[in-house]
């Protein structure tokens, strides 16, 4: 079965019902949740080598899975709370970066579009 960004909002939306969360559940409280999932997936790469952090161990990949979904899920509640489609926001977002980030102009490097032509 394949589940969508749709099935995991509604999921979310009567999780947070059924425990009755949703007073704590602002778009301020969310995006510092976010943000603390967010830290959460760093600390799992923090110290690591690039080598190691493309070659995680199980255990590793594993915190790593679970964190990304909790991400994932404040993402989510997020965008619902504010009225904004995740995936709309995201392919969106990418055509804006494709504009800045034109393949001659970037390609092979890591240079920020405000520096191509420096």
């Amino acid at each position: 079965m394949t589940r969508t960004i749709d099935d995991l909002i509604s999921d979310l939306r009567n999780f947070a019902a059924e425990r009755d969360w949703d007073q704590f559940h602002s778009p301020k409280n969310l995006a510092m949740a976010l943000a603390s999932e967010a830290g959460e997936v760093l600390e799992i790469f923090r110290w690591l080598t690039p080598e190691e952090s493309r070659a995680l161990l199980e255990k590793d990949r594993a915190r790593a899975k679970d964190e990304i979904g909790d991400v994932l899920i404040f993402v989510a509640r997020l965008a619902d709370s504010l009225g904004i489609a995740p995936l709309e926001a995201a392919f969106d977002k990418l055509e804006k970066s494709r504009e800045k980030y034109p393949v001659e102009a970037s390609r092979g490097n890591a240079k920020k579009y405000s520096e191509f032509g420096k």
